[in-house]
C-alpha cells in the first residue's frame, strides 16, 4: 500500500475529513487532499508528526511495514 492510500485509510477509520486532519496538522485541507491524491508529499516533519497523530510507525504510514 502506498502512503496516500495508507493516509487516507487512517484518515477514515477515525471517522476524520481532510479538514480535520488538516487542521490537527496545522496544514491547509489542499495539503492534505494533494498527500492523497499523490500530487505532493509531506515533509520528513510532517511525516514524523502524522506517525505520532495516528500512533502508528514511519514504515507503517509509508508502506514499509504492514504493521
Amino acid at each position: 500500500m502506498m502512503f496516500r492510500e495508507r493516509l487516507k485509510e487512517l484518515r477514515t477509520e477515525r471517522g476524520w475529513t481532510q479538514k480535520t486532519l488538516a487542521q490537527k496538522l496545522n496544514v491547509t485541507d489542499d495539503c492534505v487532499f494533494f498527500w492523497e491524491k499523490g500530487r505532493s508529499e509531506p515533509s520528513i516533519q510532517q511525516i514524523l508528526d502524522l506517525a505520532d497523530l495516528f500512533g502508528v510507525t514511519t514504515d507503517y504510514l509509508l508502506g514499509k511495514s504492514d504493521y
